[in-house]
C-alpha cells in the first residue's frame, strides 16, 4: 500500500447530515422522489430476480485513500473469480465508482450509481463522513448500502437504517477490543494519544472506557494536528516526562509510519511499550515501518498471521492474484461479496426490502478472519485479535498472540 495510503474515518457528524441533505435534493431533482420505484430495475421482474445481478462498488481509485480501495476492489474481485463471476447464483454486471477522498466526490458516485446505473446494491465505502452523508440517501431510496470500511461509531449506532449494514468495524469496538488486555499488562499509567479529528477521538474513547473499567490508569492524553503532524519530538518529550509505563495510539497512514519510527529513534519502544488499534501498523504502514515496529501491540480482526485453513487459503489465492500480501481491507472487500452472495440467493427478487429481510438471514460468514454475524444493529459481531509485531525474515509481520473479549 505505501506509506501514501491513510485510514479515513470521520470528519464531523455536521459534515455528513449537510452532504445527507445535498444527497436528498438531489433524489427529488432527478425525480426519483422520496423513494426508488421499484420499476428503476433493469428489466423485468423475471429478469432481475433470476438474471444478471447489477452491484455498485463504491471505493477511492484516487487520491489518498486509492491504497486502501484497490485492496478492497481486489477482495471484492477475488471473491467474484472464485465463484464464476456470479453472486447468489447469478451474473454479477458490476459497477465500479470512485469514492475520492471525500463526501464532496463519494456522495455524487454513490447517487450515479442508485439512480442511473440503476445497481441493486451499492458496497464498499471508505470515508466515514461519506457513509454518514450517504445514510439518509439509502434510506430513502430503499436501496442498500454495505459499507465495507468507514468506522464511525453513528454508522450503525445512533443514525443505523434498515438499509445501511457493515461489513468492517466500528471504531469504539476494535479499539474497546484492547482495554482489557492493555489494564492486565501494564501496571502503571498508560499515556493516549491520536490525530485530532472525530476517528481519533472515537478510538481513544473506546480504548479508554474499557482500559478504566478494567482498573488501568490514564497518565496523560494529547491529539495531534490531523494530517499536518511530521515531527512527533515535542509529543514525545511530553510522553517520557509524563512517566508513563506504556502508550496507547491511533493513527494511520504517513502518520503511523512517522510516529512509530520517531517513537523507535526516540528511545521510548525499548522503555515505554507501545499499544494501538491495528492501523497503527497494518499493510503498507508495516511495510514502510519495517523494524522500528517490533513489539508493537495492537487490535484488529484480521491478520495474515491467523492460523486457519480459511485464511491461508485466502492468503495464497490473494498472493497469487495481487501479488502482495492481503490487508484487513482485502479481507473486508472479499467478505462483502460473500455476504451479497448469501443474501442474493435468499432474496426473493431484487427489491432494497426483499434484499435487505435477506442480509438479516445471511447467518454466519466464514471468513478468513474468523466467523463472524451481523448484529441487531447490522455491525459485525466478530472476533478481535491481540497482534504483536515480530521480525519474520527480514519483513516484520503481525503474530497473534490470542483473542481479545
Amino acid at each position: 500500500m505505501g506509506a501514501v495510503s491513510a485510514f479515513p474515518l470521520s470528519r464531523t457528524v455536521a459534515l455528513s447530515r449537510t452532504v445527507a441533505g445535498l444527497a436528498l435534493g438531489a433524489l427529488v431533482l432527478s425525480g426519483c422522489g422520496s423513494s426508488l420505484d421499484e420499476s428503476t430495475g433493469s428489466g423485468t421482474e423475471e429478469d432481475r430476480s433470476g438474471g444478471n445481478v447489477k452491484i455498485g462498488l463504491l471505493v477511492p481509485l484516487s487520491g489518498v485513500y486509492a491504497p486502501l480501495g484497490e485492496d478492497m476492489k481486489a477482495g471484492f474481485e477475488l471473491y467474484l473469480d472464485q465463484h464464476d463471476g456470479k453472486l447468489g447464483g447469478r451474473k454479477v454486471d458490476l459497477v465500479t465508482a470512485d469514492e475520492g477522498e471525500s463526501p464532496q466526490t463519494g456522495v455524487p458516485a454513490a447517487q450515479k450509481l442508485v439512480t442511473q446505473d440503476q445497481v441493486t446494491a451499492v458496497a464498499g465505502v471508505v470515508n466515514s463522513a461519506t457513509a454518514l452523508g450517504l445514510r439518509d440517501f439509502f434510506d430513502e431510496s430503499k436501496k442498500p448500502l454495505l459499507v465495507a470500511n468507514a468506522g464511525a461509531d453513528d454508522i450503525t449506532g445512533a443514525r443505523k437504517s434498515e438499509y445501511v449494514w457493515r461489513t468492517s468495524f466500528s471504531n469504539g469496538g476494535v479499539s474497546g477490543a484492547l482495554g482489557q488486555a492493555v489494564a492486565d499488562e501494564v501496571k502503571g499509567g498508560v499515556y493516549l494519544i491520536a490525530a485530532d479529528y472525530a476517528a481519533g477521538k472515537e478510538m481513544v474513547a473506546g480504548f479508554r472506557k474499557t482500559f478504566e473499567a478494567a482498573g488501568g490508569k490514564v497518565a496523560g492524553e494529547k491529539y495531534t494536528p490531523f494530517g499536518k503532524t511530521q515531527d512527533f519530538q515535542p509529543y514525545l518529550s511530553a510522553i517520557r516526562k509524563s512517566g508513563a509505563d506504556a502508550v496507547y495510539a491511533f493513527y494511520a497512514g504517513a502518520e503511523a509510519v512517522n510516529f512509530v519510527k520517531q517513537y523507535k529513534q526516540f528511545g521510548l519502544a525499548d522503555k515505554t511499550a507501545l499499544y494501538g488499534t491495528g492501523f497503527l501498523t497494518e499493510g503498507g504502514a508495516l511495510a514502510a515501518q519495517g523494524k522500528a515496529a517490533i513489539g508493537v501491540k495492537t487490535s484488529l480482526h484480521y491478520s495474515t498471521e491467523l492460523d486457519t485453513p480459511v485464511n491461508k487459503e485466502f492468503a495464497a489465492a490473494y498472493r497469487a492474484e495481487a501479488g502482495k500480501a492481503p490487508t484487513v481491507y482485502a479481507v473486508q472487500g472479499y467478505d462483502t461479496a460473500a455476504v451479497l452472495d448469501k443474501a442474493l440467493a435468499e432474496a426473493s427478487g431484487d427489491s432494497g426490502d426483499a434484499l435487505v429481510k435477506a442480509l438479516g438471514k445471511v447467518g454466519s460468514i466464514d471468513s478468513p478472519r474468523g466467523a463472524w454475524k451481523f448484529d441487531a444493529d447490522h455491525n459485525p459481531e466478530q472476533t478481535y485479535y491481540l497482534r504483536e509485531v515480530r521480525a519474520d525474515g527480514d519483513t516484520a509481520v503481525n503474530a497473534v498472540l490470542g483473542e481479545l473479549g
